[in-house]
C-alpha cells in the first residue's frame, strides 16, 4: 500500500493531498469522491472535455469559465468545482486523472481499504466489478477500492496494480512476450 507521503511526492499527489485535507475536514470525502467519480467519467467519455482539460491554447480564463460551466452541468460539489477552477488558473488540469487516482488512495487509506488500481480492454459491468472486487478481497485479506480505467490498447485481459504489486494478463503482454520468446 502505497503511504500518503509517497503520494505526495508528485505533483498530482500533492494536489491530491490538498484537496482530500480540504474535503476532510469540512467533513465532505464522500461527496468529493463521487464528485470525482462524475469527472473522471466525463473524462472517459466526452472528446470536448478531454480536449478542454489537455488543450494548452486555451487562456487561463476560458478553462476556468468552462471547467465552472461543466462543473455546473455535471453537478459537482462546491469544493470539486473549486478546486478544478484552482487546477485551471494554475494550467494543471491536465494533472486530472492522477489527481483523482490518487485522492482515491488517499479516501481508501482513510476508509481502511487497499486500493487496486484495474486497468481493462473493455468496460466491465457492475457483476464483473463486484466479482473481481470480491477476488481482489479475498487475495489481500481486507476491503479494497478498485478504480477501474478502460485501455483498448490492452486487446483483452487486464492489468492489476495493488501497492507494488502487479498482475499483467493482458493480451497484449502475452502477444508481446510470445514475439520476444520467438526472436530467441
Amino acid at each position: 500500500m502505497e503511504t500518503s507521503s509517497g503520494i505526495q511526492a508528485s505533483l498530482s499527489g500533492r494536489y491530491a493531498k490538498a484537496l482530500f485535507d480540504l474535503a476532510d475536514e469540512s467533513k465532505n470525502v464522500g461527496a468529493v469522491e463521487a464528485s470525482l467519480a462524475t469527472v473522471r467519467d466525463a473524462l472517459d467519455q466526452s472528446d470536448d472535455f478531454r480536449t478542454l482539460t489537455t488543450n494548452p491554447l486555451l487562456s487561463r480564463k476560458d478553462a476556468g469559465n468552462a471547467v465552472a460551466a461543466t462543473a455546473q452541468a455535471l453537478g459537482l460539489d462546491p469544493i470539486t468545482t473549486k478546486f478544478l477552477g484552482v487546477l485551471a488558473e494554475n494550467r494543471r488540469l491536465t494533472q486530472l486523472p492522477a489527481i483523482i487516482r490518487a485522492f482515491r488512495r488517499l479516501a481508501a487509506q482513510q476508509r481502511g481499504e487497499t486500493s487496486a488500481e484495474v486497468i481493462t480492454a473493455h468496460p466491465l459491468s457492475p457483476a464483473q466489478t463486484d466479482a473481481l472486487t470480491q477476488q481482489l478481497r479475498a487475495r489481500v485479506g481486507r476491503e479494497v477500492s478498485v478504480d477501474l480505467t478502460v485501455d483498448p490498447a490492452l486487446l483483452g485481459g487486464m492489468i492489476v496494480r495493488i501497492g507494488s504489486q502487479q498482475i499483467d494478463s493482458s493480451i497484449r503482454t502475452r502477444l508481446n512476450s510470445l514475439a520476444h520468446a520467438m526472436k530467441g
